[in-house]
């Protein structure tokens, strides 16, 4: 059996791209709203209604684990749809969320992706490797914890700052989880925090965002999963953004599962993410 320490040091960057063909093909083959409304009759992990796209999406991510884990790494997968899949060691975590934004993918809007985070613990803190494939705009972004963070190839700049309007505010923050009953409750401290908001309808898109300073700042109005959050929280983080999951005992203490556990808010600077928090609080 292969060491712990090789199952970190995969090839994770050639699966997720592998995979990343494979959803290209499962969204080619049904391009219409119709095709892609159509639903497994069943509820992932997450409790979501499963698309046909879903499973779909999923499967071909979990079959290129499968021959990962045939090749001689020991890992165990997370996916929203499936669940937890045992590959022969609990101690590697590989977080999956095969379509993250499937209402946009159902409706033909561009913002869904493929975002996949792989961690040596339980926790946001533990993610070593992340990648998020926006198949709208069709940027590929991913991070090595140490190593920093890169888009479509290219080293992302640590030193980016936040823009702010001339009245101080956010020159631009991302919302997720965006049900207008949300967004009601919070109005207030979103009108004196931001000049104008943005959701994409995907909390890993939207991460990426932030890591490469087009939002300057994101948070989500209510509690996200792990799936959806693990990788790009990452990306962030090496891309010298801040991060935290208000609510946990530690910033960076969310569980990487498929249940809503926390917020997630995101920002450039220290004082923003700060801010930012007293609004999901």
């Amino acid at each position: 059996m292969t060491s712990t320490r090789s199952a970190l040091d995969a090839d994770w960057l050639g699966l997720c791209r592998r995979a990343v063909r494979g959803l290209e093909q499962v969204l080619a083959d049904a391009p219409t709203i119709t095709e892609r409304a159509i639903e497994t009759g069943t509820r992932g992990e997450g409790g979501d209604r499963t698309l046909v796209i879903d499973s779909s999406a999923e499967t071909v991510v979990l079959s290129e684990l499968d021959a990962l884990h045939t090749s001689g790494y020991s890992f165990s997968a997370l996916s929203e749809e499936k669940g937890e899949v045992d590959f022969g060691d609990r101690a590697i975590r590989v977080i999956i969320d095969p379509i993250d934004g499937s209402l946009n993918a159902k409706r033909g809007l561009p913002h869904h992706a493929l975002s996949i985070a792989v961690a040596a613990g339980e926790t946001m803190a533990d993610v070593v490797f992340g990648y998020v494939y926006d198949f709208g705009p069709r940027e590929e972004w991913w991070a090595r914890q140490g190593e920093g963070a890169w888009l479509n190839g290219e080293l992302l700049d640590r030193e980016l700052g936040e823009r702010r309007a001339h009245d101080g505010r956010l020159e631009v923050l991302g919302i997720e989880s965006a049900d207008p009953r949300w967004v009601a409750a919070a109005i207030e401290p979103l009108v004196t925090s931001a000049y104008r908001l943005r959701a994409l309808g995907t909390i890993a898109s939207s991460l990426c965002q932030v890591a490469g300073a087009r939002f300057d700042g994101m948070l989500s109005l209510r509690r996200c999963r792990g799936v959806d959050a693990a990788a790009g929280q990452l990306i962030v983080r090496e891309a010298g953004g801040v991060v935290s999951f208000p609510g946990c005992d530690e910033a960076l203490g969310a569980p990487l599962d498929a249940t809503p556990s926390a917020p997630v808010v995101a920002a450039r600077t220290a004082a923003t993410l700060h801010a930012l928090e007293e609004i999901v609080r």
